[in-house]
């Protein structure tokens, strides 16, 4: 994991992928810690880009002890569709990690079907799942 040291700053950042070998598909996170702040670019198919910017910000839950409660800013570029991706992935990170979370998502592959989109969606949650193992076992 490279560390950037910048006067009292240091910022971490990591890669993590998910795949389905069954659709012939995957869809990568680029993770960039800025102090307890993350920032996750989550990108897939032919053309990686930004089509969403999720901003999910926790705030402790005054009904599950321990728990948090998130609001989220959500910024979409018509006509890009990655706001359910990027909403996982930032509620999940948000939810269990407890840290303010920017998630910017752009996935997408030439002449995409129901099927394809439906592969996409479930490799969104594997990889926020994923995502969540991954900067807990990192936290430790």
């Amino acid at each position: 994991m490279p560390i950037i040291e910048h006067a009292e700053v240091t910022v971490e950042s990591s890669q993590l992928w998910v795949e389905d070998p069954g659709c012939g598909r995957r869809i990568g996170a680029w993770i960039t810690r800025v102090g307890e702040d993350l920032v996750v670019a989550v990108g897939g198919g032919q053309k990686p880009h930004v089509g969403c910017v999720v901003l999910a910000q926790p705030s402790p839950s005054k009904t599950k002890a321990g728990g948090w409660t998130v609001s989220y800013s959500v910024l979409t570029i018509p006509p890009h569709k990655e706001e359910p991706i990027a909403r996982g992935v930032a509620r999940r990170i948000a939810e269990e990690i407890g840290r303010v979370t920017v998630v910017t998502a752009g996935v997408h592959d030439d002449n995409l079907d129901a099927d394809g989109i439906a592969c996409y969606l479930r490799l969104g949650d594997e990889l926020a799942e994923a995502l969540v193992t991954h900067l807990t076992d990192v936290k430790k």
